[in-house]
């Protein structure tokens, strides 16, 4: 990560927090009168190969033991009303703010994978993860709704997986590197109107 996309993620970040912080103390409430407790989901990630950090996301589905894999058909009815709401709106990412104030992320760059995926593939993350995963990218935004409907109809978590590797890791991989190999302020600005524009329009 340069000098100048750090500064930038900070400013941003520094500006935000104030009304973004107000939008979360709401949503809080919400989720505490609609679904209870836990309000946030901390889920490991990675931002390099071998190099794990905790992701933080309001709080959308019913918990469950051995929960584990990127979710698909298999995992749809344990989505809560008011995590439908979020997801859709994509107001379950606010707390990444906080990721981004550590340093773990940014806001533009590859979406963070779980460990066992870059355990998978370790050549193909070694080069997508030299860009700071991000909450929106390129990929997130080119080809977010196709994995949900490819994902969708999956009926178990083995499944989901099995097909979430074949059919959407090497698309999402082909897209964060073209991110990587023109990565720009510039770039990560339009990145980031285009992804308000998308979120405005599911809303």
């Amino acid at each position: 990560m340069t000098v100048q996309k750090r500064l930038f993620d900070l400013a941003l970040a520094l500006l935000l927090l104030v009304p973004l912080g107000i939008v979360m103390a709401v949503v809080t409430l919400a989720l505490l009168v609609g679904q209870g407790r836990p309000v946030l989901y901390g889920a490991e990630r990675m931002h390099a190969p071998g190099h794990p950090f905790t992701l933080w996301k309001f709080r959308t589905m019913r918990p469950a033991t051995g929960d584990s894999g990127v979710s698909g058909g298999d995992k749809a009815a344990r989505i809560t009303g008011p995590g439908r709401f979020l997801r859709r709106t994509r107001l379950d990412e606010l707390p990444q703010l906080f990721n981004i104030l550590r340093g773990d992320m940014s806001f533009v760059g590859p979406r963070p994978p779980l460990r066992q995926y870059v355990e998978a593939f370790p050549a193909l993350y070694a080069e997508v993860l030299a860009c700071r995963p991000g909450v929106t990218g390129l990929a997130t935004l080119v080809f977010h709704r196709h994995e949900e409907r490819i994902l969708a109809s999956s009926a178990s978590s083995e499944d989901t997986n099995r097909v979430y590797m074949r059919r959407c890791i090497p698309r999402k991989a082909r897209l964060d590197l073209i991110y990587r190999r023109r990565q720009s302020l510039c770039l990560d600005l339009a990145i980031l109107l285009r992804t308000l524009a998308a979120v405005a329009r599911r809303s």
